[in-house]
């Protein structure tokens, strides 16, 4: 993985200091060098650097508005990571915003942002060919037919592009609804249901525990083990703990962690759920699956008002049949299961770079990739996909060197 610049902590709520750490300045031609895709926070954050660095560029959405897909998360979500380590470059959340930012509160913050730099992306811009123009240069080709050639193309479309949607056997004949999680937001539409929700990541576990609180007959189905880890230890955010515990030698933080998960979540194996083998912070590094923040789901299901039940193996009219011979009748499903980048679908030769889960390995990857940069997509790291964004974007605003001028064709 590209290595990144460490990042300094906030400044203190109360000298209300906006700290942007200086990139390269490089001379322009005054006339958007760069185009960045995607205005959501890696999209805005790219944005805001290269502006303090006196670069222009341009930023090219698909949607109308910046920030799209965090309005469109369900209602109750916030952020798990605390806001001091969670804010963009440049602008730090209001100080009466809460340790952990809501939804809604992210959102007005991420047009702050974009008024604040002066960022004004073009909007309903939807990519379809980034391709090699000349040496070190690109051309970016939308569903209109136009074209931007530029040296320097900043790619911010993000881990949660396309939803993943599983198909099972039976499924078109199942009776009740299906939907992706990316369409939830509360739990209204299913009170006097019984719902299933696939998959326990932080989604399905957090929909989970949404629908229980407004008395819904809930389940989850699980397919392997998980690990959980509580959002808060005696009122400290264990992300900060989680912090100091990586800085231990010889594993004695992955060890601690573990005791204190142990302590604090318990064995659930009685009530379906296994432990993984690997520490939460392993997962992350090995995988960039964030392990279960646990919000209230764990107390739910130790209350017997979260059922857990195993991998779903087919569908019929009225139930779901699972991988340990029962079956069971669900009114609706709704699919936790996770998101694609699928930036092989746009960006030609893309493949020496990515890793085993289809992601870039790098921020900047230079060789026949040169002047193409990611942002956004780097989440195997302990602070939060929040957190390497503003990493990330410091990074690539300092490989970001003159280019030609974009033309609009």
């Amino acid at each position: 993985m590209t290595k990144n610049v460490e990042r300094k902590p906030a400044a203190s709520p109360e000298k209300k200091k906006n700290i942007f750490p200086s990139c390269k300045i490089m001379n322009t031609t005054g006339e958007n060098p760069t185009i960045i895709i995607g205005a959501g926070p890696a999209g805005l954050a790219t944005a805001g650097r290269l502006r303090e660095a006196g670069e222009d560029f341009i930023v090219l959405e698909k949607s109308q508005q910046v920030g799209y897909m965090w309005h469109c998360h369900y209602d109750r979500l916030c952020l798990h990571t605390v806001k001091q380590l969670s804010h963009l470059p440049g602008l730090e959340f209001p100080e009466a915003y809460p340790t952990y930012v809501t939804r809604a509160q992210l959102c007005d913050y991420f047009t702050e942002y974009a008024r604040h730099f002066n960022i004004k992306p073009i909007f309903g811009i939807d990519i379809t060919s980034i391709q090699p123009a000349s040496l070190h240069k690109w051309s970016v080709t939308d569903s209109k037919g136009q074209n931007w050639r530029s040296n320097n193309v900043v790619i911010c479309t993000g881990l949660n592009r396309v939803p993943n949607v599983p198909n099972w056997n039976n499924q078109d004949s199942f009776m009740g609804t299906i939907e992706h999680s990316r369409t939830y937001k509360n739990a209204d539409k299913y009170r006097m249901k019984k719902v299933l929700v696939v998959g326990m990541g932080n989604t399905g576990a957090e929909i989970a525990l949404d629908l229980a609180e407004q008395k819904v007959d809930v389940s989850i189905s699980v397919r392997s083990a998980v690990n959980i880890i509580p959002r808060d230890i005696n009122g400290r955010p264990t992300q900060l703990t989680g912090k100091q515990l990586e800085k231990l030698p010889f594993g004695l933080g992955d060890w601690l962690g573990n005791q204190i998960r142990r302590l604090v979540v318990g064995d659930l194996s009685k009530y379906g759920l296994e432990t993984k083998k690997i520490s939460p912070l392993q997962q992350l590094k090995e995988t960039g699956m964030t392990p279960v923040i646990d919000l209230g789901t764990v107390k739910e299901i130790k209350k017997g008002t979260i059922k857990i039940l195993p991998e779903i193996k087919t569908f019929a009219d009225d139930a779901i049949s699972f991988s340990d011979g029962t079956s069971h009748a669900f009114d609706a499903v709704i699919l936790a299961t996770g998101y694609h980048a699928n930036l092989a679908d746009f960006i030609a030769d893309i493949e020496p770079i990515m890793d085993r889960y289809q992601l870039p390995n790098t921020a900047s990857p230079g060789g026949h990739l040169g002047g193409l940069h990611f942002v956004g997509f780097d989440n195997y790291k302990l602070g939060g996909l929040l957190g390497t964004i503003f990493t990330d974007s410091l990074t690539v605003c300092n490989s970001i060197s003159d280019g030609p001028v974009i033309t609009r064709t």
